[in-house]
């Protein structure tokens, strides 16, 4: 397959353009790194993230279902989901209790979406994964140890 040089320049034009609005900041996700808590992310103890998050006093519920598999074979890569059944639930964090930054993720909802994500983590060691939840302006927190047979940070 051939391209004609009409082609080829309506390429090149496309992608300088996407480059220069990149360049320029254009294309950044401004409300993501926006609502980033970066100092929630940089805490390197489990207290110090809950106090950086506000969940120091947070309510321990089963309303908060944490999907993750008792063993993780390699720590690298543990899929974990949480469920929310916590009506109102504006937000999800999820935490890795020994890691060296405990805080993996932050997950923001709007009024009526359910509160269900699912993603894959990176565990040092053995340790309790916990998910503070948000919701109707109280704070919940719920945990599920998992088991590390080859830590995934380094370790």
């Amino acid at each position: 397959m051939s391209v004609t040089r009409r082609e080829f320049l309506r390429g090149l034009t496309a992608t300088s353009g996407a480059c220069l609005a990149a360049a320029m900041g254009w294309l950044a996700p401004l409300r993501v790194f926006a609502a980033a808590d970066r100092a929630a992310f940089a805490a390197d103890g489990l207290e110090k993230v809950l106090a950086e998050l506000g969940a120091t006093g947070a309510t321990e519920t089963t309303d908060v279902i944490i999907d993750a598999p008792a063993v993780a074979n390699n720590g690298a890569m543990v899929p974990v989901s949480v469920d929310s059944r916590i009506a109102g639930t504006e937000y999800i964090a999820l935490i890795a209790e020994k890691n060296p930054l405990p805080l993996l993720a932050e997950f923001s909802f709007e009024p009526g979406a359910d509160a269900y994500v699912a993603t894959r983590i990176k565990m040092m060691e053995s340790a309790a994964v916990k998910a503070v939840v948000k919701a109707q302006g109280k704070v919940y927190i719920a945990s599920r140890r998992v088991e590390v047979t080859i830590g995934g940070c380094g370790g």
